[in-house]
C-alpha cells in the first residue's frame, strides 16, 4: 500500500502525556442530563438521564424506535441533540466534539471494514485517520491484529475473512487509538453463536486489560444478561428501567429472566424487527457477516 501523508481528521489520537480523565475508574465515562433529540414533529429521544461509570459493559437495550441509535449517534457528535447535555470521557459532545471523537472508537450495525483490502491495510488507513505516529503505527497495528485473533489472517483480503472475523477486525479498526470508550451498535447481528461468543471474549478482554468502557446496544437478552454490568431499557425514547441485571430481576419478580423484565416495562412491545428501511439494512449486514 502507498505510504501518504496523515489524513486530516476530527479523530486524531489525544496526547499520551497529557490528563486523561477517561483513566479515572471514579468517573462517570458518559454523563446525559434531559438529552432530548427532535426530527421535526417526532421525539426521537425525550428528557434523557444516564451514567455510566467507567469501565464497565452497559448494555442500551430497547425495540426498534426506542431511541437507541439516536443517542448513540448524539454521544459520538453525528448528531446534534435537540435539548440537554451529555459529556463522554470528561468532554460536552456540543462544545467539545473533536475531544469526544478522539476519545472514542465506534462499531456501527453496518459493516464498515473494506473487503478489497487486506486486514492490515484497513488498520493502516485507521491509523493515519486516528494521525497515530508515523514510526509507531506497524507495531500499534500488528498489536491490535495479534490482539484480536487475526494476525495469520492479517495480510488475506477482508472479503475472505468470516463474518466473525470482519467483526474483530472492525474492533481493532475502532481500539486501534486505545479510546476510553467504544461504543458498539449491535455488533453481532448476523453472527452464528460460535462468532458471537468470540466476539464478546474479545470485548471482555478490552474491558479487562485495557479497562476501556464499553457501551453497547443489542436485541440479544441473553448477551446483556451474562455480558453486561448495567443495562438501560428504553421505550418510546424514555430509559423505563436501570440497574444491574439482578437487580432488574428481582424487580420482576421470583425467577423472572430480562425477557421478563423488557415485557413488563415496555408492556410487551418487543417486536424488533423494525421498519423497512431497519429490516433492509440488517439483513444486508447479516448477508455480508454470512
Amino acid at each position: 500500500m502507498t505510504a501518504v501523508e496523515p489524513l486530516t481528521s476530527p479523530f486524531a489520537a489525544p496526547d499520551r502525556d497529557s490528563a486523561d480523565p477517561l483513566r479515572d475508574t471514579a468517573a462517570a465515562a458518559v454523563e446525559i442530563s434531559h438529552l432530548r433529540c427532535e426530527f421535526g414533529p417526532l421525539t426521537a429521544v425525550e428528557d434523557l438521564e444516564l451514567q455510566v461509570p467507567a469501565g464497565q459493559i452497559f448494555g442500551l437495550l430497547g425495540p426498534n424506535g426506542a431511541g437507541k441509535t439516536t443517542t448513540i449517534k448524539m454521544l459520538i457528535t453525528l448528531l446534534p441533540p435537540t435539548a440537554g447535555t451529555a459529556r463522554v470521557a470528561g468532554h460536552d459532545i456540543v462544545r467539545e466534539p473533536v475531544a469526544v471523537r478522539r476519545s472514542i472508537g465506534y462499531v456501527p450495525q453496518l459493516v464498515s471494514a473494506d473487503g478489497a483490502l487486506t486486514g492490515t491495510e484497513n488498520l493502516q488507513v485507521s491509523a493515519r485517520l486516528y494521525h497515530l505516529p508515523r514510526a509507531g503505527r506497524g507495531p500499534a497495528i500488528a498489536e491490535a491484529l495479534d490482539f484480536m485473533g487475526l494476525g495469520e489472517a492479517a495480510e488475506r483480503l477482508t472479503r475472505t475473512y468470516s463474518g466473525g472475523m470482519v467483526r474483530r477486525l472492525e474492533l481493532a479498526q475502532a481500539m486501534l487509538h486505545r479510546p476510553a470508550v467504544l461504543f458498539l451498535d449491535e455488533p453481532t447481528v448476523g453472527l452464528d453463536p460460535t462468532a458471537r461468543d468470540l466476539v464478546w471474549a474479545h470485548v471482555e478482554q478490552l474491558r479487562a486489560e485495557r479497562g476501556t468502557t464499553i457501551v453497547v446496544t443489542t436485541h440479544y437478552m441473553a448477551e446483556a444478561e451474562a455480558l453486561c454490568d448495567q443495562v438501560a431499557i428504553m421505550h418510546h425514547g424514555r430509559v423505563v428501567a436501570q440497574g444491574t441485571v439482578p437487580e432488574l430481576r428481582a424487580s420482576a419478580g421470583p425467577g423472572a429472566s430480562l425477557d421478563d423484565v423488557f415485557r413488563q416495562v415496555t408492556g410487551g412491545d418487543i417486536d424488533t424487527g423494525g421498519n423497512l428501511r431497519e429490516v433492509t439494512r440488517t439483513r444486508r449486514t447479516a448477508r455480508r457477516l454470512g
